[in-house]
């Protein structure tokens, strides 16, 4: 085969941080090349360097054997090299023809854009790998799988042959997750190259032709699907072994802890995103709400914590009305939150580590002596917890902002699981976790779920879902639309319900109040 990409001993550094140390990789013609590794690893770093965003300290890069000097995405372009970052940089109100050509526009004689011969390459494009994408379509109209193939349609319209994709299914469906995998084998097999960033590990056995797992900075090793295991990559990504399967036992439920009753919920543009939900959690129990983000979780799980108002309905905490109640008083309730947006909702980025640990407990003793603060007593509160859940900081007196984003996370969630509550609210618990993390904080849930804590886990990965749900509520557009049981759900199932599409014969379905 023909080496396509070479990386030379790539070496970045950051205040105080390693990202990449002496990185070698290379990318054959026509392969899936799939670089694995934890949140922090450095893969997304070195991927930025590779696209011109970045400049290493040291190494080289080879573009089909010539060295090449990349200083700025329009050198990777111009060197064939195109990146499909994980958060979407199209715009909306333009339509799919306009996203494409905008930084490379056809134009006829006058400066006049030539917008039916950018739509014609469009169609050609798209016609020619299977994506079935229409150039006169706006984006605001698409599906979030759609818009990712226009993404891709931009690289090839610059005539990339090299593609760059960051975590490219975090927001897709099961189905848009295999749709996309097919437009990937199409792609290679027309002779492009892909290097795709993922911490998921069935991806990387199902869909890579090569596998590289990348641990703190450094390379650990280069593999092949068929030479590995999902438990041998995870042990190469985290240095130890890693048990993947969570232990759910059946277990009886008790009596219902939080009741949600025809809430609806507005979002920032007083549009209705919660339309009329209703549903219960019981102790002892996990109830998921699967579904592709964006469908109303964030405003539904903002109104559950006190954080948004809701515009009517009822939400009941322990027998308690708390449809308009603060967040504290949901908080003193028993309730715990592990919010969506880390740095906005669970951190107060320039305080220390220490005192991000007490947000919800700083005015109770023993951490107050009436208007003074303990610091003994919140240090060695905080050195407890930084053991206890391996939050990796010189120390708890260094500021939450400066952490990386995994370790954050676990600040958040030690603060939440570390005190006794009756409902845990947990939106996206494991994003940005590398698979040790997130093996400990999915033994953590079941064990507050085993000691009759009712949890309520919204999450945008339907593994997660599957793997600790005890009943599984679909939402889209708004609206649950089917709660399963887990025991009899199916991947396929909730995929489809995830993309509004009701299967014939879902099994065991129990309807909500629609």
């Amino acid at each position: 085969m023909t080496t396509v990409l070479e990386l030379r001993g790539i070496t970045k550094r950051f205040p105080g941080v390693l990202a990449n140390d002496h990185i070698d990789l290379t990318l054959e013609e026509g392969e899936i090349h799939a670089l694995l590794g934890e949140n922090g690893a450095g893969k997304t770093t070195l991927m930025n360097i590779l696209y011109g965003l970045y400049q290493p300290d040291q190494g080289e890069i080879l573009v089909r054997g010539k060295k090449t000097d990349i200083h700025s995405p329009s050198d990777a372009i111009a060197a064939g090299i195109g990146m499909v970052h994980q958060h979407f940089m199209l715009i909306p109100v333009f339509t799919v023809t306009e996203n494409v050509m905008l930084g490379d526009e056809a134009l006829r004689p006058g400066g006049v854009l030539n917008r039916a011969q950018a739509a014609a390459r469009v169609r050609e494009i798209s016609e020619q790998f299977g994506f079935e994408v229409d150039p006169d379509a706006y984006v605001k109209d698409l599906p979030v799988g759609v818009q990712q193939r226009v993404e891709i349609i931009k690289l090839l319209y610059r005539q990339a042959d090299i593609l760059i994709l960051d975590e490219p299914t975090a927001v897709l469906t099961p189905q848009e997750t295999d749709e996309l995998f097919a437009i990937m084998r199409s792609l290679v097999d027309k002779g492009k190259s892909i290097i795709f960033i993922t911490h998921k590990l069935r991806e990387v056995m199902d869909f890579s032709d090569r596998i590289t797992v990348i641990r703190r900075g450094k390379v650990v090793g280069t593999t092949r699907p068929s030479e590995a295991d999902q438990y041998t990559l995870a042990e190469m990504m985290v240095g130890r072994a890693v048990q993947l399967e969570v232990d759910r036992q059946a277990k009886a439920v008790g009596e219902t802890v939080l009741s949600v009753q025809n809430l609806v919920v507005l979002d920032e543009r007083h549009q209705v995103a919660v339309d009329d939900v209703s549903f219960e959690v019981r102790a002892g129990e996990v109830l998921g709400i699967a579904g592709v983000q964006g469908n109303g979780q964030t405003e539904l799980v903002e109104a559950l914590t006190g954080l948004r108002t809701p515009q009517s309905g009822h939400i009941k905490l322990m027998g308690q009305e708390v449809s308009r109640a603060r967040p504290r008083r949901i908080t003193e309730l028993g309730s715990a939150h592990v919010p969506e947006d880390r740095q906005r909702d669970g951190l107060v980025l320039n305080f220390s580590v220490a005192n991000n640990l007490i947000l919800n407990t700083y005015y109770r003793p023993p951490f107050t002596q009436g208007v003074v603060l303990n610091e003994t007593q919140i240090l060695k509160h905080a050195s407890r917890l930084i053991q206890e859940f391996d939050i990796r900081t010189p120390s708890p007196l260094t500021n939450v902002g400066s952490l990386s984003g995994g370790n954050q996370q676990k600040v958040i969630v030690a603060r939440e699981f570390s005190r006794p509550i009756r409902l845990l609210v947990a939106s996206q618990p494991t994003r940005g976790l590398d698979v040790g993390s997130v093996e400990y904080i999915h033994g953590r849930i079941m064990e507050k779920r085993d000691e009759g804590c009712a949890v309520l886990l919204v999450s945008s990965e339907l593994d997660e879902i599957m793997a600790l749900s005890d009943r599984i509520a679909v939402m889209y557009r708004g609206k649950i639309i089917d709660i399963l049981d887990a025991k009899e759900a199916t991947k396929e199932t909730v995929g489809l319900l995830m993309a509004g599409i009701r299967p014939e014969h879902t099994p065991n379905v129990q309807m909500t109040q629609i």
